[in-house]
């Protein structure tokens, strides 16, 4: 793709990017968030060949001197489709990428990006937490992309920071936290005060479940929405569901988790095992989608870790 002075790709990225332009209206929703920023809304359900691993939220912000993209896509060719997407709103070219995490759609378009001049930025836990996973993030991804996988290289971030890295550009200070593990170990979150928003990577699910894994801590996801609700956003980008508001988030997000830790706890102070975890109330949540088949996951979970706390 050469819109908008970027620089053009190989025979394979031009195909992968013509491919994946036809499903962006089905697959990725642009929102207006505030000026100069927006938010691309993808599905709720699994990967799969059509979204191209995008079943997540990303960030776009035009500055003056380029566009600065949070989480660049879950594949060679899902990149390719939020390109397009930006496509829809500017000719600027993308300058930085902010890797929000270590699930597959935070870090495995970055080939892509970086093969424009684009630069990307991590915290060091995230791109250990890239390393370590990759591999087997790769296989998952091929079983459910298929050759629509082609392209995609793991690829890790230019520039990384242990803590707190600030970014600027084009007149706009990108403040990136990274205050300990939630969804994944190096999750971060992206305060730009310049237009009282946040995008928070998975550290904020809205209208969906959130996922509970062993990549995860609920005990330091919750410490951590606690750091990033401390800039009492006006504008709430999540990782997953639309744009929204610092209420809302608590709502989806870190009520869920207090709920877990809480009946979880109970259960442990009771003698329960974890084969008795599924059965918590969490009823309070079932309006989110994915709540029959992630609930139960995520209180066994839940369970194990807070047995070895």
């Amino acid at each position: 793709m050469t819109t908008g002075g970027r620089i053009r790709l190989g025979a394979l990225g031009a195909v992968l990017a013509l491919a994946a332009a036809p499903a962006l209206a089905d697959v990725l929703d642009i929102q207006p968030v505030a000026p100069n920023v927006w938010a691309l809304v993808g599905p709720m359900q699994q990967r799969d060949a059509e979204n191209l691993g995008n079943n997540a939220t990303f960030g776009v912000v035009e500055t003056a001197d380029g566009v600065v993209l949070i989480d660049p896509g879950g594949s060679w060719a899902g990149a390719a489709m939020i390109d397009a997407a930006i496509d829809k709103i500017t000719d600027a070219p993308v300058t930085h990428v902010i890797d929000t995490g270590g699930q597959d759609h935070r870090w495995l378009g970055n080939g892509y990006w970086q093969a424009q001049g684009a630069t990307v930025i991590a915290s060091e836990a995230a791109v250990a937490d890239h390393k370590n996973r990759g591999s087997m993030q790769m296989t998952a991804l091929a079983n459910f992309l298929g050759d629509r996988l082609a392209g995609t290289v793991p690829a890790y971030a230019d520039v990384r920071f242990e803590e707190n890295h600030t970014l600027e550009v084009g007149g706009l200070s990108f403040e990136i936290t990274h205050a300990g593990q939630a969804h994944t170990p190096g999750d971060s979150f992206v305060w730009l005060p310049a237009r009282d928003v946040m995008f928070t990577g998975d550290i904020v699910y809205i209208d969906r479940i959130l996922g509970v894994g062993p990549q995860s801590n609920v005990k330091s996801w919750i410490s951590v929405f606690e750091a990033m609700a401390a800039h009492d956003p006006a504008h709430l980008v999540p990782g997953h569901g639309p744009a929204t508001t610092l209420d809302q988030a608590r709502a989806d997000t870190y009520d869920y988790l207090t709920n877990l830790r809480s009946r979880i706890g109970t259960l442990l102070e009771e003698g329960g095992d974890i084969m008795a975890a599924p059965e918590i109330d969490q009823s309070a949540f079932s309006y989110l989608a994915q709540f029959d088949s992630l609930a139960g996951r995520n209180a066994q979970a839940t369970f194990e870790q807070m047995e070895w706390e």
